[in-house]
């Protein structure tokens, strides 16, 4: 799993730069909407329309900089439950626009329907690798495991996207069959660390809740 080492590459390489945001007062969220929005729209507005390279890079310029906001969270004191449930959610939705807009241009123009059907499976495989874990935290479990995490999914599908703008033939076949086993992979390991953890505890009782009022129902 790469994802801790290279969240701490780019932790030091980004440090002078989060330390100079802090001291101007930039705000973790706004850097996080700025990472997650640029991203989106370089997915939308170049991979989307077959130029795969920029498209690739564009992204990824906007995704490091994403990585800059629990960096200066920390910087300014320490993040909070809004920032963290926007990062995250932002992240869903950066990733659902990079394989959308990859199966927008190899339905259409692209017309490479392989393509689209490796870009469907990890989309929904990245989808169940987060709800897994995500889940599994909310009920008080650890799931921090699985071969391919977040920055392994990303570094496969945008330098894949990128080799095959230059012209690379079979890079992001080969980049999107790579990530489509791992994630299937990391997904099966998660179920079997639940599964584990799980094993004998039962789930945790709750109050009813009160029956809403007839009128509310309208």
């Amino acid at each position: 799993m790469l994802g801790g080492n290279a969240r701490a590459a780019v932790g030091r390489f980004w440090a002078p730069v989060v330390a100079r945001l802090a001291r101007a007062g930039v705000t973790p969220d706004a850097v996080t909407l700025v990472g997650t929005l640029g991203a989106i729209a370089g997915a939308v507005g170049l991979i989307a329309t077959g130029q795969l390279f920029w498209g690739a890079f564009t992204v990824t310029v906007f995704v490091l900089l994403d990585m800059l906001d629990g960096a200066l969270a920390r910087a300014r004191g320490g993040g909070s439950v809004f920032g963290a449930v926007l990062d995250s959610t932002g992240d869903r939705a950066a990733d659902a626009a990079i394989f959308g807009a990859l199966v927008w241009w190899f339905s259409g123009a692209g017309d490479n329907r392989l393509i689209v059907l490796l870009a469907l499976l990890c989309l929904v495989l990245g989808l169940l690798t987060s709800y897994v874990k995500a889940r599994a935290e909310g009920m008080g479990l650890n799931c921090d495991v699985g071969v391919v995490e977040r920055t392994e999914r990303l570094i496969l599908v945008l330098v894949g996207t990128g080799f095959l703008g230059l012209g690379i033939p079979y890079a992001l076949h080969v980049a999107l069959w790579v990530l489509t086993v791992g994630s299937a992979v990391t997904v099966a390991q998660r179920f079997a660390t639940v599964h584990r953890q799980a094993r004998g505890r039962a789930l945790p009782t709750r109050p009813p809740s009160t029956p809403p009022s007839p009128g509310l129902l309208l």
